[in-house]
């Protein structure tokens, strides 16, 4: 047993005074706080040469805020250092990880010493100020992620292990961990990893950057299959959908949760899961000082004339506010962090005509920014005060050593920022004025307390209490909760929480989910249907036919949700209601990707029913189209091909159905419906592109007389269908060239690249180099990785630019073998037919780059080795 360490007298271990303790026990000053209504906003044009290390009294002078905000600091170093993630737990204490290992040394490296720790900060005289710290587990290896649970437990993300940890003595130090998954993330790119573990409304436990979720089921944890979305951070709205988002792009929502489109193979795209808010072209951030500090500084077309960054340098950590205590005009609109330009910035959520959009809140400033380059936001939480906190890592550096452009990095070493490690803050955001809700004690809440806090005002403890109810699975509370969820308060939010959490209790009825299908909130409608989902199976009784009901519902949200939840009739059920929504809503994706979801093995005949009517929405013909083609079944392309070729048929009509069939046949693997990359600066890694296999092709029985006949005709389908005829075969066909037999050295190299590729490359490209939806391109049927050796040789030595985002040169610190065998093994995989490069050949290809100091561009690519 350990105790915790507590700041007394303004002294720690007799040595250390803190500027914001008081010497005297009956004194309480409360927490420093910023300057409130300095004038907004501001630009200050100073820039240091070697910016100081700011103490947190002074550093608190660095801060403007929008009128009526200001900061309180809760805790500083010595008590936390390094701290990355922030969460309440039942009772208010502050537990934080902290993360010394990342970019510790001059190289900003990061160790795989296992030198983190997760800890427990406490107020102990309830002034404001956090004084007393307990580490809870250390010794850990880069953990990105932790989910506080009930009685003194946690789970904690430690790449490859997620761990449930426990303290069973009641000293918040952890006795017990067990490992409940041994692939949550893997060691590599450190800002790819697996992070989240955000627990949604549906008692789902959402990962961000990763490919499973959590489920909670009878006492234990359950990992249910998810599509890999995300960067940094999870956050919910009082509806229950997701928000996501990517360092490039602040905001994305899912309308359809992930598990509807893994239940079908064969989509080739996602809308609806993962939605970008955010037009990139009109959003603006507005810094308080110069940020030429950024990976892509360089690139001064997106800077303003006074230095500052117009669009993201490494945005992150999105949080709805969905707390009471600060001002109506905020609550329930998304706050984002961007530690690279010092600032934390809000957007403004609207309902525009069936679809959520998120613009800047101030049109021509920041909710917070700070004049101070070591400022570094890295994750935004709710408090049980009815406010929200800022984690502050305290830091010169937002990019670690293996990302960085060479630019990057020599703007670093000249102003020495990699140095003075070792600290950070957190603050609190106050609206001047504002209240603050009771000090919280959970843990010892009663089952009829808890549920009476499920109709508080402030979303942490509406969240708190049905968290601890479905994991406590008291039954008596089950009447109560029923009273709740059929309850008619003009607030449908209590309703929503008590629904989730007797479905979490495996206590739900048919009767309540019938009776949500008829609630006057639209968001409580859409749960009802999801609820309802398992009396659909049967495809007999009351609920099934209040589901039907629903299809003259005329909300977005439900009707969407309802295209999903159709997918669980059974199979002779599922068409006609589809079809419904398929000829009222076929120009709407996301409806459209909903329902081909719910079709699984029914594509073809989906789409030849369209086919009847006088006018079939062609997005819902390309889809379905494509989950055919992604079939790979003979017959069922040849359908596809005769009605392609059907003259009769109007051709936008032919093209759709053409063009689906080339998306199905190259293995598209799921993009999201609007996904966009880079942001006006680009992306810290190449964004969406077309997600496409090697070039394997498609095997048919006999020639498609009809499609050649098309490819070879005149008209406006011919390069459509030239372009699905070069990804089919058949008997007498001209074979592609087939790969040499690799030399014993080519298969030394070729091994030693599959497992640089595991370690380095996969967190972002995908094990088989599928590529991940604005994160990175595919490597799969790649023509750049498969061109000209020096071609890959120069993106990964010096990187590579262009409108989807920016390739850091991660092959700069490779040796020319680990190089030579990374090449060989992407250039030989997934279908791609490059040839092997020997290591005397990247010698040869740097030497003759050696003066290159800037990413390369498509445009130099392209010109001729002079």
């Amino acid at each position: 047993m350990r105790s915790g360490v507590k700041i007394v007298g303004g002294l720690l271990a007799g040595t250390l005074l803190l500027p914001w303790v008081m010497a005297e026990a009956n004194i309480v000053p409360g927490p420093l706080t910023s300057q409130s209504n300095k004038p907004w906003p501001a630009f200050y044009a100073d820039e240091p040469e070697a910016p100081p290390v700011l103490a947190p009294a002074d550093a608190l002078a660095s801060f403007t805020m929008a009128p009526g905000y200001h900061l309180e600091l809760v805790a500083s170093e010595p008590l936390v250092k390094d701290p990355i993630l922030m969460e309440f737990d039942p009772d208010g204490r502050l537990w934080v990880i902290e993360l010394p290992g990342w970019a510790h040394n001059d190289k900003m490296e990061n160790t795989l010493e296992p030198v983190n720790r997760l800890v427990v900060l406490e107020d102990t005289d309830a002034d404001g100020v956090y004084d007393k710290r307990t580490v809870f587990m250390d010794k850990l290896v880069l953990p990105r992620a932790f989910k506080i649970l009930d009685k003194g437990c946690a789970l904690v993300g430690e790449p490859p292990n997620l761990w449930k940890a426990c303290d069973t003595d009641g000293d918040l130090v952890a006795d017990t961990k067990e490992v409940v998954a041994d692939t949550f993330g893997r060691l590599g790119i450190l800002e790819h990893g697996a992070n989240g573990l955000y627990w949604g409304m549906d008692n789902t436990l959402v990962v961000s950057e990763h490919d499973w979720n959590l489920a909670y089921e009878a006492g234990k944890f359950l990992t249910v299959p998810g599509i890999r979305r995300g960067q940094w951070g999870v956050t919910q709205d009082d509806g229950g959908r997701i928000y996501r988002n990517v360092n490039t792009d602040p905001l994305f929502v899912d309308y359809v949760p992930p598990g509807y489109f893994v239940r079908n193979p064969n989509l080739v795209r996602t809308s609806g899961l993962y939605e970008s808010l955010v037009d990139q072209e009109t959003t603006n951030i507005w810094p308080a000082h110069p940020t030429f500090g950024l990976n892509r500084g360089y690139r001064r077309e997106v800077f303003r004339e006074d230095g500052t960054a117009s669009y993201y340098g490494g945005v992150s950590s999105p949080m709805i506010y969905r707390g009471a205590q600060l001002p109506k005009d905020v609550q329930g609109q998304a706050f984002v962090a961007d530690g690279a330009t010092n600032i934390v910035h809000l957007l403004r959520l609207t309902d525009d005509n069936g679809k959520l959009t998120a613009r800047d809140f101030y049109p021509k400033g920041e909710f917070l920014a700070s004049t101070d380059v070591r400022f570094r936001p890295t994750a935004l939480a709710p408090g049980w005060d009815g406010s929200f906190y800022i984690v502050d890592m305290y830091r010169g550096v937002s990019q670690d050593g293996p990302l960085q452009t060479d630019y990057l990095r020599d703007w670093i070493g000249k102003r020495q920022l990699a140095r003075d490690t070792g600290r950070g803050r957190i603050y609190r955001v106050v609206a001047d004025g504002m209240g603050r809700d009771a000090r919280p004690q959970l843990s010892k809440a009663t089952t009829s307390e808890l549920i009476g806090h499920l109709s508080h005002a402030n979303g942490w403890w509406r969240d708190m209490a049905q968290q601890l109810l479905v994991q406590r699975a008291d039954k008596a509370g089950i009447p109560a909760l029923k009273r709740l969820a059929a309850s008619k308060g003009e607030d449908a939010r209590p309703r929503l929480h008590a629904l989730w959490t007797l479905n979490g209790l495996g206590a739900m009825e048919a009767e309540l989910a019938t009776r949500a299908l008829t609630d006057p909130s639209a968001d409580v409608r859409a749960a009802g249907l999801r609820l309802a989902e398992p009396w659909l199976k049967t495809g007999k009784g009351p609920v099934v036919a209040a589901v039907l009901g629903r299809l003259d519902d005329d909300n977005w949200f439900v009707r969407r949700q309802l295209a999903a939840t159709l997918g669980e009739l059974p199979e002779a059920m599922r068409m006609a209601p589809l079809l419904t929504l398929l000829k009222r809503y076929g120009d709407d994706k996301i409806t459209v990707d909903a329902a081909a979801s719910s079709l699984g093995g029914q594509e073809a005949q989906a789409l030849a029913a369209l086919l009847d009517d006088p006018a079939p929405p062609a997005d819902a013909l390309m889809m379905l189209a494509a989950a055919t083609g992604k079939r790979r079944d003979p017959a069922l392309a040849q359908q596809l091909i005769g009605h392609a070729g059907d003259t009769g048929r109007a051709a936008p009509v032919r093209e759709a159905i053409l063009s689906g069939l080339a998306l199905g046949l190259t293995g598209s693997v799921g993009q999201a419906g609007n996904a966009v990359a880079g942001g006006r600066a680009g992306g810290a890694i190449p964004g969406v592109g077309p997600q496409r296999a090697g070039p394997q092709r498609f095997a048919m029985p006999a020639e498609p007389q009809g499609l050649t006949t098309l490819a070879g005709s005149n008209g406006p389908l011919a390069g459509k269908a030239r372009e699905v005829l070069g990804l089919i075969t058949w008997p007498g066909r001209p074979a592609p060239p087939a790969l040499a037999a690799r030399s014993e050295q080519e298969e030394r190299l070729y091994l030693a690249g599959k497992a640089l590729y595991a370690e380095q490359c996969a967190g972002c490209h995908q094990m088989q180099g599928q590529g991940a939806p604005n994160v990175a391109v595919a490597l799969a049927g790649s023509k750049r990785v498969v061109d000209a050796g020096h071609i890959p040789v120069r993106i990964l030595t010096n990187g590579y630019e262009g409108k989807i985002g920016l390739m850091p040169p991660l092959g700069a610190a490779m040796s020319d073998e680990e190089l030579a065998a990374l090449l060989t093994y992407t250039r030989q995989s997934w279908g791609n037919t490059g040839s092997p490069i020997p290591p005397a050949a990247v010698k040869e290809w740097r030497l003759a780059f050696a003066h290159r100091e800037m990413p390369w561009t498509a445009e130099e690519l392209a010109q001729p080795i002079r």
